[in-house]
């Protein structure tokens, strides 16, 4: 099958990265939406709508592509969310609050025709299980890492994994930002299947 062009609707390197693994081709284009939270939103609305939201804002500008859209939103177990934490005070802060307890990610995905309109959604939940963390664990590790773009205050791909206990959940990619195995099923659902792509010749 020769499907459409895939547009990943993100400028973030860390999906790039994780789309690239699937061997298809894509392009990048970054939405320009609102991602603030609306009023009595749960962390799972919040994260499908945004991932909705970016794929559907550049539907206009990419016509005959499959547009894929994705976000994450990270809740502490009182239900507060981590949002980036864009210095080290608050990330400091936020691994602080996480340490010793259950942070759970939902990261939201849609695959949007952009011809026809038709969508597909899913929302990927994930829990991290933190280690207690020392202060100096925690500066150490702020300033090995800076994950100072990251829902959560960590990276994943980088020394983060030593910050947890245990991981559960189906896609440790989905802490990543882009939950593959649910992509995967949603191509496959369009008659795109990676891994007889290069077979077919896509």
């Amino acid at each position: 099958m020769v499907h459409p062009p895939i547009l990943l609707a993100s400028s973030s390197p860390y999906r790039q990265t994780l789309l690239a693994k699937l061997g298809l081709p894509f392009r990048m284009a970054s939405p320009d939406i609102d991602e603030s939270p609306a009023p009595g939103e749960t962390a799972r609305e919040l994260a499908l709508r945004l991932a909705r939201e970016k794929a559907t804002a550049l539907a206009a500008a990419w016509p005959g592509h499959w547009i894929i859209g994705s976000d994450q939103v990270a809740s502490l177990a009182d239900g507060e969310n981590l949002s980036k934490p864009g210095n080290y005070a608050t990330a400091f802060d936020q691994l602080s609050r996480s340490s010793g307890g259950t942070v759970t990610f939902f990261t939201g995905l849609a695959l949007l025709n952009a011809d026809t309109g038709q969508l597909q959604t899913h929302c990927e939940i994930f829990n991290a299980h933190f280690r207690e963390l020392s202060v100096e664990e925690i500066d150490h590790y702020l300033r090995a890492d800076k994950p100072f773009d990251c829902a959560g205050s960590f990276k994943m791909e980088g020394l983060g994994i030593a910050l947890f206990d245990f991981l559960e959940g189906r896609d440790p990619d989905s802490l990543v930002g882009l939950p593959m195995i649910a992509l995967t099923d949603m191509l496959r659902n369009w008659g795109l299947n990676p891994l007889l792509a290069a077979k077919a010749g896509c």
